[in-house]
């Protein structure tokens, strides 16, 4: 095992993909030369050229559209928007071609596309480049999207993406990047569509993914230290959504906290709150708690960004308020 941070992960997964399959190629702003704006695919220009790394205009519906085309010719392209928010503009190509494509020609068109975006708030980026609109893309059937919490998740996930049939998003925390975790050296995949216990407990459930997974762990850290043991799952996959775990650890400890960085109204929390008391609504001994970010636009000032987006405290007295 190798301890490296998630930037590294998600580079290595991504030269290895392309040493392994020539069909693999990147193409994205200043991917190329300059290596990518996260610094990604520092490096990639130089030993794979410039025909399977590409530097495009600075157009997300034409990124969109073209990888999207690629995809369905043969190849296995992984397109890089610079921040999720841009991805709003190749929402047609993403949603009304690459993935419905599979079902409006009876099967016989694959879409194998990977769309890479670095989302979230927490630097100072502005109200424009800190959106996490997850549930948006999540809403839409044919289009898989996953958001890993970890380096190991994030090598993983990203090498199943690759090799997936389907076309799928891959988000990506800009706060992650830094984190650290162990890392087989070894080449391995980890399944999509599967939530992952993260830390085992008896007293609350706390469920949640990327950032929200690390904030629920830290919280559930502290609340151990005063004798409450709370159980995390990681989701990783938004669609597919995996609730089996959820659903099994629901079972053990009766109460649940939702941890998402995004909005609240109309979410993934709102999501897993309504699937909890659907399936679960015999073993529910309080309300289902929801922690998420504020709904404003994230402000620019580092003190008001920080306040409006989730953290432990915030998930620690959700817990208290159901126990």
């Amino acid at each position: 095992m190798a301890l490296i941070t998630m930037r590294q992960a998600i580079t290595d997964a991504l030269r290895e993909e392309m040493r392994r399959d020539e069909r693999v190629f990147i193409m994205g702003e200043e991917v190329g030369v300059w290596g990518g704006t996260y610094a990604v695919t520092r490096g990639f220009f130089d030993e794979f050229g410039a025909k399977r790394v590409r530097d495009t205009p600075i157009s997300e519906m034409a990124i969109g559209g073209v990888s999207a085309g690629a995809a369905m010719n043969g190849l296995r392209p992984v397109a890089e928007f610079m921040t999720i928010n841009f991805a709003f503009l190749a929402l047609d190509q993403m949603i009304n071609h690459a993935a419905k494509v599979h079902y409006m020609f009876g099967g016989q068109i694959k879409c194998p596309v990977v769309y890479r975006a670095v989302g979230g708030g927490g630097r100072q980026l502005g109200a424009t480049h800190s959106h996490t609109p997850d549930a948006v893309f999540a809403h839409f059937p044919g289009l898989i999207v996953i958001s890993p919490s970890t380096p190991y998740d994030a090598k993983g996930l990203l090498k199943s993406a690759i090799r997936s049939e389907d076309p799928v998003l891959f988000i990506e925390h800009h706060t992650l990047y830094q984190i650290r975790g162990e890392v087989p050296e070894g080449d391995y995949t980890v399944p999509i569509g599967v939530s992952n216990v993260r830390r085992e407990g008896r007293d609350v459930t706390l469920i949640a993914y990327a950032q929200g997974a690390q904030v629920a762990m830290e919280a559930a850290d502290q609340l151990a230290r005063e004798g409450i043991e709370a159980e995390v799952i990681d989701l990783r996959s938004l669609r597919p959504l995996d609730m089996e775990p959820v659903l099994a650890s629901f079972r053990k400890t009766f109460r649940a906290v939702i941890v998402e960085e995004g909005y609240r109204s109309y979410g993934v929390g709102a999501e897993i709150a309504a699937r909890l008391q659907e399936e679960g609504f015999d073993y529910m001994d309080a309300p289902i708690k929801r922690v998420a970010q504020y709904e404003v636009p994230l402000p620019y000032s580092r003190e008001l960004e920080q306040s409006a987006l989730i953290n432990k405290d915030r998930v620690i007295t959700a817990v208290k308020e159901i126990l």
